[in-house]
């Protein structure tokens, strides 16, 4: 099961082609992982970010189709790792039953001097019920 992100297309995520400028994908992406932490994890930015945060260390993209102004996004996320201070995620955009993009990034938890650091007990098992299917987490 995946976290589903809605995304529609906006003027500010197009170049002058009129496609989406690839580095608003990343945007994009960051977004659903934001809101995924939040709604899902129970885990704000607002909340890690005070502490630490949760930096990219890994990141792999294929761009499948262009899109365009007025496009709605479906962007699911899916948990495919869990480990002591990290998270992997997969990530799948289409519109209309279109893939637009492929992404698998690792995420990694780290405290304020950046260095990594073990999920909660609370979060960890949060992420292994994602891992196992649940989306919701419980």
């Amino acid at each position: 099961m995946a976290y589903v992100y809605p995304q529609k297309i906006l003027f500010k995520h197009c170049d002058p082609a009129g496609i989406v400028f690839y580095p608003r994908y990343f945007e994009m992406m960051n977004d659903c992982v934001e809101a995924f932490f939040d709604e899902i994890l129970g885990l704000p930015f607002s909340t890690i970010h005070r502490e630490g945060g949760v930096p990219m260390a890994e990141i792999s993209t294929r761009f499948r189709a262009p899109s365009r102004l007025g496009d709605k996004l479906k962007i699911s996320l899916r948990v495919t790792k869990h480990g002591r201070s990290s998270i992997g995620l997969c990530f799948h955009a289409e519109c209309d039953g279109e893939t637009r993009f492929e992404t698998k990034s690792t995420l990694v938890r780290t405290n304020g001097a950046g260095r990594p650091t073990e999920w909660s007990e609370k979060v960890g098992e949060k992420i292994n019920a994602c891992l196992k299917g649940d989306q919701n987490g419980s």
